[in-house]
């Protein structure tokens, strides 16, 4: 399918799958799925700044009577909101003596040590310190300069969404046995979809990888990309059919970017839906038991549509996070057994990419 022959939308937002062939039928696209093409747009990807911010979770689980933890890159972390509201984030270690403030309640605003009764109100207090913290409305991210090792910024690059009026989102969190940069290869590899995820993707094509291959052309010949500098952007532009039921699909395109090192974006371009994304990003948690890398998956879905229907959607949102999460959850079984064995792979050298 050419990259300009537009995704109908109907009038209805279901489509009925016509000339559908059996999984094993369809066509390959091993050949398409070039290794280069996806170790390229990795290393893009990586070579773009984040500004030291890492994502912890959900704007949504920072509650008032226990603090949001989360380990990021073996540092333990805490976050909540002090009495005015303001989110605080800071070292998971009572500088005391070293109580696990995960545990600790927050009362009023105030995190409560709950061994020996430290308060923090959110400043410098006894030798503990705060960080810079965000919340962009759907996420929180934590600044680790100690970590990410780069030029900080004031706030991370978060991708234009969906005006928070119009949208319905939801927050998946899962862990893997791998680094960060196996999550974002993951996602930089569209061609996947359809034989790895049948029961969720059908019919689908890759139509368009042309900012990744015009670089490999620039970097062959010598030019701009043969001195190192990042290109601003890489996407790879996919048709694809999310599957409903039986023959009953929802047909979109949708377009794949990297922001930043540890962040996926899928923004739906033409079809129902168009402007929703999927945002995936992956943080660093620290070793395990043995010594393995994992990794936090922190997906944001936030969709919209101007369909009338959609609004009452909106306000069925408490029902519908919890299968949007389910949705996420299945997708990222496989996608986190994928992440995994590339990992093991690369740390035997037996990876073939």
């Amino acid at each position: 399918m050419s990259p300009d022959r537009p995704v109908r939308r109907g009038r209805y937002p279901l489509s009925l799958r016509r000339n559908a062939v059996a999984w094993e039928r369809q066509q390959p696209t091993w050949r398409e799925a070039r290794p280069a093409v996806i170790a390229r747009a990795l290393k893009r990807a990586q070579a773009r700044p984040s500004g030291n911010w890492f994502v912890v979770g959900a704007s949504q689980d920072v509650r008032d009577d226990r603090p949001l933890a989360r380990t990021v890159a073996g540092q333990e972390l805490v976050v909540w909101r002090d009495a005015a509201g303001k989110l605080v984030a800071g070292p998971g270690v009572c500088p005391h003596l070293g109580a696990p403030l995960r545990d600790s309640p927050v009362r009023c605003g105030t995190l409560v040590c709950h061994w020996h009764g430290l308060s923090l109100r959110g400043t410098a207090f006894a030798g503990w310190e705060p960080l810079p913290v965000h919340d962009d409305g759907v996420l929180v991210w934590v600044r680790l300069d100690a970590v990410g090792g780069e030029t900080p910024l004031e706030a991370p690059v978060v991708p234009v969404r969906p005006a928070p009026a119009r949208a319905l989102s939801a927050v998946y969190v899962g862990v893997g046995t791998c680094e960060p940069e196996d999550v974002v290869a993951n996602r930089l590899d569209p061609w996947h979809g359809a034989w790895f995820h049948p029961y969720s993707f059908v019919d689908l094509a890759v139509v368009d990888t042309a900012a990744v291959e015009d670089e490999r052309v620039k970097h062959d010949e010598g030019g701009a990309a043969d001195d190192g500098e990042p290109v601003d952007e890489d996407a790879f532009t996919v048709d694809v059919s999310f599957k409903v039921a039986g023959r009953l699909v929802v047909p979109v395109r949708a377009v794949f970017t990297a922001p930043e090192p540890r962040t996926v974006l899928m923004r739906i371009t033409r079809g129902e839906g168009a402007g929703s994304v999927v945002e995936t990003h992956a943080t660093p948690l620290g070793p395990d038991e043995h010594g393995r890398p994992r990794t936090a998956v922190v997906e944001a879905v936030v969709a919209a549509s101007d369909r009338p229907g959609f609004a009452v959607a909106r306000k069925m949102t408490p029902l519908l996070r919890p299968l949007m999460r389910t949705a996420a959850g299945r997708l990222w079984r496989d996608d986190l057994a994928y992440a995994e064995r590339r990992w093991q792979l690369r740390s035997t050298g037996r990876y073939p990419g």
